[in-house]
């Protein structure tokens, strides 16, 4: 602070001419300013993305989201919460803007928050530096530019870790801002909360070993535990005031189903078991496609024929035939399940998506006022500007990046672990295992897709690099 003040607060051995309480103004001054630039600096290598684009950048599910709102109904895999929160930050569809901002601010925070309580550097320019170094080494920026609860997946990995391990580093208006912003994640979408309640246990085991290691390192596990279940209590109280019904999602079988057919289990079933009384699956079955998302969204798959995402699909076909598949083929059941979460655990690509035309997301925008729907149009990605050949360039870094930081974290806990820096091998432990819990939430019990895990990819690159930049510095060593 002191390197802060104007010339005439700093004399000899810090002895100030002017009122203590000048110098503190001043440098209070000072530090909001400094603050202030590193906002805005920190956020834009988030916002490069959009500001490219013309626009917020959109996905196929965007568009869900929005209608959430404007119908006040709940639907699969659309969280009305998330596009509660679209509306309210875009002030009512005015400034789609406003959404990519806030997202991009309490990504820099979490970053902030992380590096502080791990005692690294953190001021306004160590923030901004690492923003922008995250930036160009991963994919974080199409995800704080876009549309979407993607970007809420990681913040809510970090926010229930500073909950748990930094508790005591925090202040009261920093841990109330972890709790909301940590609840607002996990009520976004059902990944989310599948990975934070599977956290929950990996926290409490961290903090058993962590604590026997170095009891200099206080941990508080009620924190996150009181964050997932608020959010557990909350979600279906919102989906009863706008359906009548207590539900989390309607769609859970249907995308469990969906990984069976890609994985040919269905198909295997259907054929040893049809004809079932009552299943029109064993009419339809011929029909069913090789991969899960042809069998979801396109528009000839039997799918639609059942009713598709519509009350009268048939849930509770799609339901019996996973549960019977899991009894008659167990082992082929976890194979392809290990299969699948590999598969998701290397699939780290930017760009997953959207260079796809988004029909549905273009149907919605263009329902909204004319210089909305107008800029949105104008935007780049709506003129088919955003290619493979684009993210094919930027994935010639991504990638590479994205896997030595993965085998990264293990040489953190090899290194923390010598050093005697629990914090760090808690953290880098922490990070690999939500890695993996994605990996199969998202791999296993859906489909894998580069977007499930690139989202996240970047903590890993946080930790390896807040690790190399302690080393760096030779921080005291915790013992």
């Amino acid at each position: 602070m002191i390197n802060n003040l104007p010339p005439k607060c700093i004399e000899s051995n810090k002895i100030c001419d002017l009122p203590l309480s000048a110098c503190r103004t001043s440098s209070t001054i000072t530090s909001k300013k400094a603050w202030l630039l590193c906002l805005t600096f920190g956020s834009i290598p988030f916002l490069f993305p959009a500001l490219w684009n013309g626009f917020a950048i959109v996905f196929f599910d965007t568009g869900g989201y929005l209608d959430r709102v404007m119908e006040m109904t709940i639907y699969p895999g659309r969280s009305f919460l998330y596009g509660f929160f679209l509306w309210l930050t875009s002030f009512g569809w005015w400034f789609f803007w406003g959404p990519i901002i806030v997202t991009s601010f309490l990504c820099l925070w979490v970053i902030h928050l992380a590096l502080r309580c791990h005692k690294i550097p953190a001021g306004p320019f160590a923030t901004a530096i690492s923003c922008l170094g995250l930036s160009l080494l991963t994919g974080i920026s199409w995800y704080t530019s876009q549309l979407m609860p993607d970007i809420l997946v990681p913040i809510v990995i970090l926010a229930l870790w500073l909950l748990s391990f930094s508790w005591k580093n925090l202040h009261v208006f920093e841990r109330v801002g972890l709790f909301a912003t940590a609840s607002l994640g996990l009520m976004s979408h059902n990944s989310c909360l599948a990975l934070g309640i599977g956290l929950i246990p990996t926290l409490f085991i961290l903090r058993v070993v962590i604590y026997r290691k170095s009891r200099l390192i206080s941990t508080y596990i009620l924190p996150p535990i009181v964050v997932v279940a608020a959010s557990l209590a909350l979600i279906p109280m919102v989906n009863l005031a706008l359906s009548g019904k207590i539900t989390y999602s309607t769609g859970g079988p249907v995308f469990l189903f969906g990984r069976f057919v890609q994985a040919g289990l269905a198909q295997q079933w259907l054929a040893d078991n049809c004809p079932v009384a009552g299943m029109r699956l064993c009419a339809l079955q011929k029909r069913l496609p090789k991969t899960a998302d042809e069998f979801l969204w396109s528009k000839n798959s039997p799918f639609q024929d059942l009713g598709a995402w519509t009350e009268n699909t048939g849930n509770s076909e799609f339901q019996e035939v996973v549960l019977e598949s899991i009894k008659d083929y167990p082992d082929e059941v976890l194979w392809t399940s290990f299969q699948a979460t590999f598969e998701q655990f290397m699939m780290v690509k930017t760009g997953d998506g959207l260079d796809n035309y988004q029909d549905y997301t273009r149907m919605v925008f263009a329902r909204l006022s004319p210089e909305i729907a107008d800029s949105f149009k104008s935007a780049n990605q709506q003129h088919q500007k955003i290619t493979q050949k684009l993210f094919d360039t930027l994935n010639i870094v991504h990638i590479p990046v994205a896997y030595l930081s993965v085998l990264g974290l293990l040489v953190v806990v090899g290194w923390g672990l010598r050093e005697k820096r629990h914090d760090f091998v808690g953290l880098a432990l922490y990070v690999f295992i939500a890695l993996l819990g994605n990996a199969f939430i998202c791999g296993a019990l859906s489909s894998p897709f580069d977007r499930y895990q690139s989202r996240l990819i970047w903590l890993a690159t946080l930790v390896v690099g807040m690790a190399a930049v302690c080393r760096w510095h030779h921080p005291v060593k915790h013992h």
